[in-house]
């Protein structure tokens, strides 16, 4: 099978208002890497998945810790809910960008049929000065119909006020388990698709597991063509079309691990990396040496 042509997506690329463009200059090229890259330090994972993510590195509890380390490991941004943004932004402001993250839920539930309520709106992320919003979209969910018409909601505001729009494209539930699993190649593919289909301006995605005897349950050809990861990284990155598209981390891995995936989502003409729990849930001089090792790399694919 032919593979897609490796062209990385700049800002010169996209169609945008004025302002999603002069917002998403600001984390390309004003803050992080700065030449058109992206690295940003999610920590919503304190909703997601609850305090345990923190018994690693007990002072990544306190969301100060990770807004040094974004500041001091130079991120293009950081991703927070609502409540941390507005009880802790105040005194890095300026210094680290915001994502704001406007919707989320506890893992407490099944993840059978999830689906993220929204618990912020766009408005809230002009106030606290936010370069751009999160959403996270369950591609496969039985309540799939119900977070399409939320999102158009999000699209239509971040439209109106020209805040660009980073999906957390996941997918989810029993339908996509049923079709080789959440981690498939076939259902990030198609997960980037839909984000790019509904609006978004950058998708976030996780590196895909192949595994032959599961992929068989997905549809051809993603069940008859035998891929590599580095295969499959660039059909998903064309896939999301004029969608920058960055790369998530995951749980926390060896050093060596966290800098090849990196490599691998930008040698397919990604944009960047998401990296969280493999960031802070080390010590500060551990992660910023980290941190450093990432950005370099990133250097190499400026645009």
């Amino acid at each position: 099978m032919a593979m897609p042509r490796i062209q990385r997506v700049t800002l010169a690329d996209m169609s945008l208002s004025i302002g999603k463009r002069a917002r998403l200059h600001r984390l390309l090229y004003g803050a992080g890497p700065a030449n058109g890259t992206l690295m940003f330090l999610p920590i919503d994972q304190g909703l997601e998945h609850g305090p345990r993510d923190f018994f690693p590195n007990p002072p990544a509890k306190d969301p100060e810790f990770q807004l040094t380390l974004a500041r001091d490991g130079h991120f293009s941004g950081i991703v927070f809910q609502i409540g941390i943004a507005e009880k802790y932004m105040e005194k890095f402001a300026g210094q680290v960008p915001l994502v704001l993250k406007l919707n989320g839920k506890t893992e407490i539930p099944s993840d059978a049929s999830p689906l993220s309520p929204c618990i912020a709106s766009v408005e809230d992320a002009v106030r606290l000065g936010a370069d751009a919003v999160g959403y996270t979209l369950y591609i496969g969910s039985t309540q799939q119909e119900q977070d399409f018409a939320q999102f158009r909601k999000v699209r239509e505001d971040a439209d109106r006020y020209s805040m660009p729009i980073i999906v957390w494209a996941y997918p989810r539930g029993t339908a996509i388990e049923a079709k080789g699993g959440r981690d498939s190649f076939y259902a990030i593919d198609y997960a980037a698709r839909v984000a790019a289909e509904l609006g978004a301006d950058v998708v976030k995605v996780n590196v895909p597991k192949i595994n032959a005897e599961k992929d068989q349950a997905a549809p051809k050809p993603y069940s008859t063509t035998a891929f590599t990861v580095a295969e499959a990284l660039q059909h998903i990155v064309a896939s999301a079309g004029k969608t920058l598209v960055i790369f998530s981390g995951g749980e926390m891995a060896d050093e060596g691990d966290v800098i090849g995936k990196a490599r691998h989502g930008m040698e397919a003409g990604g944009t960047g990396v998401i990296f969280g729990r493999n960031l802070w849930q080390r010590p500060m001089g551990e992660a910023l040496k980290l941190a450093g090792e990432i950005h370099s790399m990133l250097k190499e694919y400026g645009a």
